[in-house]
């Protein structure tokens, strides 16, 4: 199995991508310490396998974090997937909506990420290396959607945040990289779309932006996650993954 003797933690584990890739980690053989601030779906993730377990966690409370990271073993892996889509323009966009992605998107990952550091070095000087894999979008620096001020600016920071990681940390075998989705069939999305003032042409043109002609499903998504978090990636640094199912060519 491609994860066997690894230990991974990924934060917003609950449901979509998150859940998705727990399970796939742990079918490939890690350890998962999933986590989520939503205990009753991180409860329906718990019974799935024996290799998952599960901590309620708020990405944006810093004492939590430091809490959490006091209780764990050195570990091979983070995924850093927690993250919310606000909706609107500049001129749609409050300062609390802005801090509140900002605290989220990027300041969650600097915390998670930095509590966490000293005890992936320590596995990396043991096994070699050890990764930290960001959750950023193919909405960032790399292409600009309408109506996506907030989380466009804060994707990207997560890219620039994931180069400056790999830059810093890569002679000392942590390995960072960014995964950066196309349009993905998840729970958010679909919270997103009922949202809309018409959901039925929400949802039709959420597809029409996909050349596929498809929304990703999160099974698309998981390989790129297991692969990166392998140790087949370990010549793989610094880089925003993309897997858009073709918005981008």
């Amino acid at each position: 199995m491609r994860l066997e003797g690894k230990t991974i933690l990924i934060t917003a584990a609950g449901q979509g991508i998150g859940r998705a890739s727990a399970l796939a980690c742990a079918r490939e053989g890690a350890t998962v310490i999933a986590t989520d601030i939503n205990s009753d779906t991180l409860a329906s993730l718990a019974g799935q396998s024996p290799r998952i377990s599960v901590h309620t966690l708020n990405v944006t409370d810093p004492a939590a974090i430091t809490a959490l990271a006091a209780t764990l073993p050195d570990l091979d892996g983070l995924f850093n997937c927690a993250g919310f889509v606000h909706h609107g323009s500049l001129l749609e966009l409050s300062d609390e909506d802005w801090q509140f992605s900002l605290d989220l998107n990027v300041t969650s990952m600097v915390r998670m990420s930095r509590a966490l550091l000293p005890g992936l070095l320590r596995q990396a000087q043991r096994q070699g290396s050890a990764a930290i894999l960001n959750m950023a979008s193919m909405a960032s620096s790399i292409k600009g959607f309408p109506v996506r001020t907030a989380y466009g600016a804060t994707k990207a920071a997560v890219i620039g945040l994931t180069k400056a990681i790999a830059a810093d940390f890569v002679k000392q075998g942590i390995r960072c990289n960014a995964l950066c989705p196309g349009t993905v069939d998840t729970p958010s999305l679909r919270g997103r779309i009922a949202a809309a003032a018409d959901p039925l042409q929400a949802e039709k043109d959420f597809i029409a932006r996909q050349p596929m002609g498809r929304l990703a499903q999160v099974d698309d998504i998981t390989p790129l996650v297991v692969y990166l978090l392998s140790d087949e990636s370990r010549f793989v640094s610094g880089q925003a993954m993309l897997v858009d199912g073709g918005v981008t060519i």
